[in-house]
């Protein structure tokens, strides 16, 4: 019996050993099955935000380098023959119209929420104005520093931006930059000034003394919106960038028609509101929309270095476009410049000083 009663318990012992080891097989194959599940959803989502990223950087340096293209294509005789108040009053229409049609997208697939809604307290609204005014002035001048520089030089002016939102971010946001930051706008100022140099002409530099002046002044106006509308958007990053986009916009569409009764009053009456419109400037005023649109997208699913990839090829291809385009002699000094630039703005980004963990 006592034979036999062992021979039981060692029956029940290899059975529950067989027990846990096919338990502990399940379970490492279940495991095994899960990380592999999320593995491959990790896999799937990275390599959809990688061609979001992709695309949102192609776009930005398309519609970046067309940009002062297009300004100076739309010239005739040297002149506008259309009302630049209108364009831009048109620019940010289409804007506010695009702002609103993804907005009524958002409430289609998720309805309204307290993030998403159009609300119209005057706590809310009243931060808007300040920024569309200032975006209206850099606007303006845009077509108008043309009379003065040519779309190279424009793209590499257009940097400046850069030194007066650093500034302005220190005094205003209070954030401190890096050593390799402001050693980024000593050598951005450097290859803006090489990048004007005319060697063969008794003017040291290419732009005239009022070029440069409008594009401190634009620098100036772009860095001071920027930094304010950062402020806003920070102030509460829960809403819907949509919603924030449209108050913007309108306030850029009330502004920008006050300017056409005050300056264009009279030919707009007289002539209409498209008056010496072309194909060229359709092409011009859509594609100043989308870039407004697209530097959203990319402050929502990319980063900064994407704008750094952006603007140091938008410089280069501008360069090659207006070679064929305008018979622009592309330079070694202007080469050099452009290349000083690209590594000053590639600088002042990677160096950011890190947050202390």
């Amino acid at each position: 019996m006592e034979y036999r009663r062992v021979k039981d318990q060692e029956s029940y012992d290899d059975l529950s050993q067989k027990d846990v080891e096919s338990l502990s097989g399940r379970s490492l194959s279940s495991v095994n099955a899960t990380a592999t599940g999320l593995s491959s959803a990790g896999g799937a989502k990275g390599k959809s935000n990688w061609k979001l990223k992709s695309v949102v950087t192609l776009a930005l340096t398309l519609l970046t380098s067309s940009q002062a293209i297009l300004i100076v294509w739309s010239k005739r005789a040297g002149k506008y023959e259309y009302s630049v108040t209108t364009a831009n009053f048109s620019v940010e229409a289409l804007k506010c119209l695009l702002s609103l049609a993804a907005l009524f997208r958002t409430w289609n697939r998720h309805g309204v929420t307290d993030d998403n809604r159009l609300t119209t307290s005057f706590d809310e609204v009243s931060v808007y104005p300040i920024p569309a005014i200032l975006y209206m002035v850099k606007n303006l001048l845009q077509y108008y520093i043309f009379a003065y520089v040519d779309a190279p030089a424009y793209q590499i002016l257009k940097n400046l931006n850069i030194i007066s939102t650093g500034v302005l971010y220190r005094i205003i946001l209070k954030k401190k930059l890096s050593a390799i930051q402001w050693a980024a706008f000593i050598l951005l100022c450097a290859g803006c000034t090489t990048a004007q140099l005319n060697p063969s002409s008794d003017h040291v530099l290419q732009t005239p003394i009022q070029g440069w002046m409008m594009a401190i002044v634009m620098a100036l106006l772009s860095g001071f919106a920027g930094v304010y509308t950062e402020a806003i958007i920070k102030k509460r990053p829960s809403r819907n960038i949509n919603v924030q986009n449209f108050w913007l916009y309108i306030f850029g569409v009330i502004f920008n028609l006050v300017a056409i009764c005050v300056q264009d009053y009279d030919a707009v009456m007289n002539k209409g509101f498209f008056h010496g419109y072309s194909f060229i400037t359709v092409l011009m005023i859509l594609n100043h929309a989308l870039s407004g649109i697209a530097v959203s997208m990319v402050m929502k699913y990319a980063d900064n270095i994407v704008k750094v990839y952006s603007t140091s090829v938008a410089m280069l291809l501008t360069a090659v476009v207006s070679v064929f385009l305008f018979n622009f002699h592309l330079s070694l000094a202007f080469f050099l410049g452009s290349t000083v630039v690209s590594v000053s703005v590639y600088l002042h980004s990677v160096g950011k000083l890190q947050p202390q963990k």
